[in-house]
């Protein structure tokens, strides 16, 4: 049976959908975001454990909040922000939107655009109708969508002065250092600065990044006292987002691009582990294991160097030492879904004596908390025949195979007992 590559994509084979976009499921990335936008939240008056970091993946330099508490960051922005204080801008000025009910604010702004657009075109068929001129009757009706959008149009960029102008607000009631703000607007005035002084600023959405970064710099520098942190405060959040950019740098980004920017000379730790992934994900296992074993060694404390331990010795066959290397990992970590579903993998693949009975555990724990397509399928493979087919039907159910899903419901209402948990939730599959 031909080896799957676990780590971090738990799995980008099984994959969640927002909006058409792939998530990139991985317990280190949404941890470490948690842990950087926590101040933020918490200044937005968001309970605690109830932020949710998705991450797309998708190259665009973009975020967005739904909701108030879902927060979804392209893998674009992540590569491309080189700071953890430029990151909580971002998420600052997205939660100004919803701080500023934007979001409804538009629906009702859009609602209101359609009445008035209706209300120009009933004029210019009332005017084509009465016998006037056909063509001024005509010309109302086209220039009404055009007087709707640039309505809209004007609207959205007004809604992100306000989003940009609560972010500061945000940043410094977190205690943040908000010219992360500023650190945010260079970048994509760098980026897209050439381009824009070539744009009509009254057909774009957002106003022109120069505006935004003037308006930005205007505001703090109007500011008696900005936070700041120490030295070693910043210096150590800014190592351990590093270590977040190398991991999404070294799955996503090729070979070529991972050596570029982390060439053989640098020894920092994210370089070391954007090479290991590099390199494991190329096949050359051996070059991989040195590298994370060097992180390893210097920071034993850590549970995703000894995840991707485990990913790379399950590459090699190495059942025991993958196992010792996750449960090590486990250890380290507090809840962590991904990474038992990973030791479930490989239980269920090893099967020795006990193995199928302890994947099982860990695929329940893992459903009950964060259930996954993967979950339910190991889960079927390791159980009896009854909880087997309830499992592939739950499977089925997440990857939005219906007909499937139902099969399987089926099978299992006819093996499972009356009234167990596999014979009323496949009867709730059936159902729907």
């Amino acid at each position: 049976m031909k080896r799957i590559m676990l780590f971090f994509l738990t799995i980008i084979g099984l994959l969640c959908n927002a909006n058409g976009a792939t998530l990139i499921n991985d317990t280190e990335v949404e941890y470490g975001i948690t842990e950087i936008i926590k101040p933020i939240a918490k200044a937005a008056n968001i309970p605690e454990n109830r932020l949710k970091i998705y991450i797309i993946n998708d190259d665009s330099f973009n975020a967005f909040v739904r909701g108030g508490e879902d927060v979804f960051i392209y893998t674009g922005l992540l590569k491309q922000i080189k700071s953890p204080n430029a990151l909580r801008a971002v998420v600052a000025h997205e939660l100004g939107h919803t701080i500023g009910g934007h979001m409804i604010q538009i629906a009702d702004k859009m609602q209101a655009e359609m009445m008035r657009t209706m209300i120009i075109q009933a004029l210019g068929i009332g005017l084509m109708v009465a016998g006037g001129n056909p063509s001024a009757g005509a010309g109302v009706l086209a220039g009404s969508a055009g007087v709707a959008q640039q309505s809209m149009l004007s609207f959205s960029r007004d809604e992100e002065r306000m989003a940009d102008d609560l972010a500061v607000d945000l940043m410094v009631k977190a205690n943040e250092d908000p010219n992360g703000l500023i650190e945010v607007f260079q970048q994509m005035h760098d980026i897209q600065g050439a381009f824009e002084t070539r744009i009509n600023p009254n057909r774009i959405n957002h106003p022109l990044t120069s505006e935004r970064l003037n308006n930005a710099k205007t505001k703090i520098g109007k500011l008696k006292n900005t936070p700041k942190k120490s030295k070693n405060q910043i210096a150590k959040e800014k190592t351990n987002y590093d270590i977040l950019r190398a991991k999404l740098i070294g799955y996503l980004d090729t070979d070529k691009t991972v050596l570029t920017l982390y060439p053989y000379k640098d020894k920092s730790d994210a370089a070391i582990y954007a090479r290991a992934i590099a390199n494991m994900r190329a096949g050359n296992l051996g070059t991989a294991k040195t590298g994370i074993q060097t992180l390893i060694k210097r920071h034993p404390k850590s549970p995703y160097f000894y995840e991707m331990l485990g990913d790379i010795e399950y590459q090699y066959g190495h059942y025991d030492d993958s196992v010792d290397a996750y449960k090590q990992s486990l250890t380290l970590s507090n809840n962590a879904p991904q990474i038992e579903t990973a030791l479930a993998v490989v239980l269920a693949e090893r099967n020795k004596s006990g193995d199928k009975e302890h994947a099982g555990e860990l695929c329940r724990r893992v459903i009950l908390n964060e259930p996954s397509p993967l979950a339910y399928w190991i889960l079927a493979r390791v159980s009896d025949s009854a909880t087997s087919d309830w499992a592939m039907a739950e499977f089925y159910k997440m990857n939005k195979d219906e007909k499937n899903a139902k099969k399987y419901a089926k099978l299992a209402r006819k093996k499972a007992k009356k009234g167990s948990p596999e014979y009323i939730k496949s009867g709730d599959i059936l159902k729907k």
